[in-house]
């Protein structure tokens, strides 16, 4: 394992840990952190570092605004199941299914209507 590995491991357990303590206390703080594009931020970053192609990472971050819109179905339905009573394990099924019917949906679209590179 190089340092840089252990640095982008390090970032992620950071992140993936306050958000999850943040969410157990009242408010919207831990909704906040899990929210920031940080592993976008990250990725992009990267990438910029590693290939200093900065038209591949212009690319990569539209490509992720596009996913991003896929995915944002799971929200709404995981909250609409659990406040409809069904079980929390049903809900993450029903909601991981939504999410990726939206990302497939965006990947579809975007093999179809993209202009060739």
């Amino acid at each position: 394992m190089n340092a840089q590995f252990l640095l982008k491991l390090a970032i992620t357990v950071v992140l993936v840990l306050t958000a999850s303590a943040l969410s157990r206390r009242p408010g919207v703080l831990g909704a906040l952190v899990a929210a920031l594009p940080v592993t976008s931020l990250l990725a992009l970053g990267w990438l910029q570092v590693e290939t200093g192609d900065s038209q591949r990472v212009a690319m990569m971050s539209m490509d992720i605004f596009w996913f991003v819109l896929g995915g944002l179905l799971f929200f709404p339905v995981l909250s609409l199941c659990l406040k409809a009573g069904w079980q929390p394990w049903l809900c993450f099924v029903a909601a991981g299914i939504a999410g990726f019917a939206g990302m497939n949906g965006v990947q579809y679209l975007l093999t179809q209507f993209r202009a060739p590179a």
